[in-house]
């Protein structure tokens, strides 16, 4: 069999789901042709032609959060017309089909697709309910041979599932292939479904969404209340249930419930699936959520010009202010950080909010267990989807096993619900959960072999959850050393928001220790939801209030030190950062040999906005970096400017392709991951590369050149004009000429050379110094209190 090679990809539809299916395509770096149907009345004037596609492609590029990782990847993306340039689909290596969601239609431009596609391209289509056996009808053995579903869910950049659904007769080297591609090349966790109403995780997902909805009625619950339930606490997205009904659209939700309903009369819980009087009239008055800006939500202008949120009232169907919602069974779950811990209080409790967990719970309980064989054979493809498709951090089976399976389903029976006969075998089989670790690997419990098998595809992933009970070397309260294998060393820091304090300091220099002594290389990564906030605010706040700033002072040079002993060791030190990476945690990037980034990395030194500049390494950094990047001239200003900006602005990468242009990442030295989990994988494997090159310690740098006062004066006469134009305060001004004094090096007289300790110490001075201001202070104070994190 020939490798398939995919270079150029053909999307046919440029609406909501096509026009970002196409953005994330450029993303990886394709050739994408994107269609769209022709105008009425368009004539011959070929902008006229193809206005939707342009229209519909513009519209998503402004969209926020952004389909694409970068402004100049829409270049990679041609678009066209069905009738001028479906010809052009001949070149395509896989072509997708986003068009209305009408059967009918669908074969219509299947039809036309034939007439021009090669024989061997793949063809698949993102219909979120058609039975996918359907379209194919009329066509040839080679097309319906290489056509399968291919499910995203949306925004496709952002949720990670792709459902692959294939027909009777799609060849199994198609399927292998697109579960790889789509998990490799695209970043997305790959579920092969079987070809039944709303496949997984809508099946799931949607009838959980129409629980709720009936269950409000029944409990007497309000909107905020359900969400305030449903949403972290849970380990589910802050944007819960009815804010999450409202981005879907409710007309969305009622459509695929209406196709459930349709589709599987023998469904048990058919009753769930039925649309509740206040929804139906929800979208008789067309309030369909955020497409016609108001749902379960409104954003109503008050008399102060200000915008309030205002909740629909599910009883009189008027809007009102938001309520703030407190119950008992939630108080007391506040300290517990641990997830399934966090279930059981949850579900124990003895309010109203226990009873809702337990409602909820066993319900679903009940639910998925019956789905099998129906819509999987595998269980751990349920979790997967919800997890995946739902941002679910628990899917059911796994939820189901923290809360433990043989106590719940007592609970179940003593509420009236049984699960299905396949989970009462598996309980007498000695079996007493769903999953179990096992030599490292995560397995799932068979049912037909009634044995624990090793998850398909995980062979290949290094997961710390897995790894960590039997391989950690060492660890403290802030983080946990883990041998990874072959030589390499992995250290994950578990603090809150993996901020950088004094044990998360401690296990750096820890682990680079036991690494030159005893290992050949180190690298840094974890499996939190973001890689690290930065440093600990807090504890720099509580010195500077209590003015200890000798301590204080300890403290930066330690944390200054510790970079630099990530720069300068005899072992290589890879980073592996995803999604958050602020302040400190950039700053540990910059010094790190190699980072290999997730393809969502936040990156930024944001210390401007609370008050400070960066003083981890971070400023005398961009120095550095300035010094080897710029010549003698108007550039060498330009080039000062743009790094000064960066810092000053606090500029936050939107992914990991913007942290090369905004100077965080180093092009042809660091690289970018696009599936999460590959990430360790790939950095391991980047370290190791390292340490067969023979790798040995770089010399400390003392020849950075700095501008003195000629990029002193630039910096000075931009800060005056900006507080002229009060655009900035004159605190403002303060850190900045702080900041400028830094990268320029002082008050030198000419550009000179200097030494990166001496640039360390001029940093750390201008951090102290800023430190004991009272707005800086303020600043800090109101994010701590306010639980914010600065974002540019």
């Amino acid at each position: 069999m020939n490798k398939r090679v995919i270079k150029k990809i053909a999307v046919l539809g440029s609406g909501v789901m096509g026009s970002r299916i196409a953005c994330h395509f450029a993303n990886i770096g394709l050739e994408v042709l994107l269609l769209d149907i022709v105008p009425k009345d368009a004539g011959t004037d070929q902008k006229l032609r193809n206005k939707i596609v342009n229209d519909a492609l513009a519209f998503a590029l402004k969209s926020n959060p952004s389909p694409i990782y970068k402004k100049s990847f829409a270049s990679r993306i041609k678009t066209g017309n069905f009738d001028d340039n479906m010809k052009d689909i001949a070149s395509a290596d896989w072509i997708i089909e986003v068009v209305i969601e009408r059967l009918d239609i669908k074969q219509q431009v299947f039809a036309n697709v034939e007439k021009y596609r090669r024989p061997g391209t793949l063809i698949s289509s993102n219909t979120s309910g058609i039975p996918i056996h359907l379209m194919t009808e009329g066509r040839s053995e080679d097309f319906q041979n290489h056509f399968c579903g291919t499910h995203f869910f949306n925004p496709p950049r952002y949720l990670k599932l792709l459902e692959i659904i294939p027909t009777p007769k799609t060849s199994p080297d198609v399927i292998d292939f697109l579960m790889e591609y789509g998990e490799k090349f695209l970043g997305k966790t790959t579920v092969l479904c079987k070809d039944t109403p709303a496949f997984i995780a809508n099946r799931i997902g949607v009838f959980g969404i129409m629980s709720l909805f009936h269950l409000v009625e029944q409990m007497n619950l309000s909107v905020e209340e359900v969400d305030k339930l449903t949403g972290p606490v849970l380990g589910r997205p802050k944007s819960a249930t009815f804010r999450t009904a409202d981005v879907v659209g409710l007309d969305t939700l009622v459509h695929v419930a209406n196709g459930v309903a349709e589709s599987c009369p023998k469904d048990e819980k058919l009753d769930v699936f039925k649309i509740p009087p206040y929804l139906s009239k929800m979208i008789e008055n067309k309030w369909l959520g955020s497409k016609t800006e108001q749902g379960f939500f409104k954003k109503v202008k008050g008399g102060n010009g200000k915008s309030d949120i205002q909740v629909l009232d599910l009883k009189t169907l008027d809007y009102k202010p938001s309520q703030k919602v407190k119950f008992a069974t939630l108080e007391s779950t506040k300290a517990i950080d641990n997830l399934r811990d966090r279930m059981k209080v949850l579900v124990a409790g003895k309010d109203k909010a226990g009873d809702f967990y337990r409602a909820t719970f066993y319900g679903l309980f009940e639910y998925v267990s019956k789905r099998i064989p129906e819509i999987t054979d595998e269980l751990y493809k349920i979790d997967a989807a919800m997890n995946a498709g739902f941002a679910w951090e628990l899917g059911p089976f796994e939820s189901w096993d923290a809360l433990g399976v043989a106590e719940s389903i007592k609970a179940m029976e003593a509420a009236g619900l049984k699960p299905a006969q396949w989970v009462y075998d598996m309980l007498a089989s000695g079996a007493k959960s769903f999953y179990k670790l096992e030599n490292g690997m995560r397995k799932y419990y068979d049912i037909p072999s009634k044995s624990y098998k090793t998850i398909p595809g995980t062979e290949q992933f290094i997961l710390l959850d897995n790894i960590r009970e039997s391989k950690t070397v060492w660890k403290n309260a802030g983080a946990t050393l883990t041998d990874i294998g072959d030589g390499i060393l992995n250290l994950e820091f578990h603090s809150k928001m993996n901020s950088i304090g004094g044990e998360v300091i401690a296990g750096i220099n820890t682990a680079i220790e036991k690494a030159e002594k005893e290992f050949g290389g180190l690298v840094i990564s974890n499996e939190g939801a973001n890689f690290s906030a930065g440093a600990n605010v807090g504890m720099i706040f509580m010195m500077a209030v209590e003015q200890e700033y000798d301590e204080l002072n300890f403290a930066i040079k330690a944390f200054q030190n510790t970079m630099m002993r990530v720069r300068y060791s005899s072992i290589p030190v890879v980073l592996a950062p995803h999604n958050m990476a602020l302040g400190g945690a950039c700053e540990m990037s910059m010094h790190s040999d190699k980072v290999v980034a997730h393809a969502e990395t936040y990156m930024g030194l944001v210390e401007f906005g609370v008050g400070l500049i960066p003083g981890g390494g971070g400023t005398k950094e961009f120095a550095l970096r300035l010094s080897d990047e710029i010549k003698e001239g108007d550039v060498e200003l330009n080039a000062f400017r743009k790094r000064f900006l960066t810092i000053g602005q606090a500029q936050v990468s939107t992914s990991a392709a913007e942290a090369f242009d905004l100077g965080y990442l180093r092009p042809g030295k660091d690289v970018v991951v696009i599936s999460r989990s590959r990430l360790l994988a790939e950095a391991k494997s980047e370290c190791l590369e390292l340490v067969k090159a023979g790798y040995s310690m770089p010399s400390h740098r003392k020849d950075i050149r700095v501008l003195g006062k000629q990029g002193l004066g630039l910096a000075y006469l931009g800060a005056a004009s900006m507080l002229d134009g009060h655009y900035i305060s004159e605190h403002d001004v303060k850190i900045s000429q702080k900041l400028a004094y830094v990268l320029c090096g002082g008050e030198l007289s000419s550009p000179t050379l200097v030494s990166e300790q001496y640039l360390l110490d001029l940093e750390r001075e201008a951090f102290l110094s800023l430190c004991g201001e009272k707005k800086t202070l303020e600043r800090i104070q109101s994010i701590l209190t306010g639980g914010k994190i600065l974002r540019n």
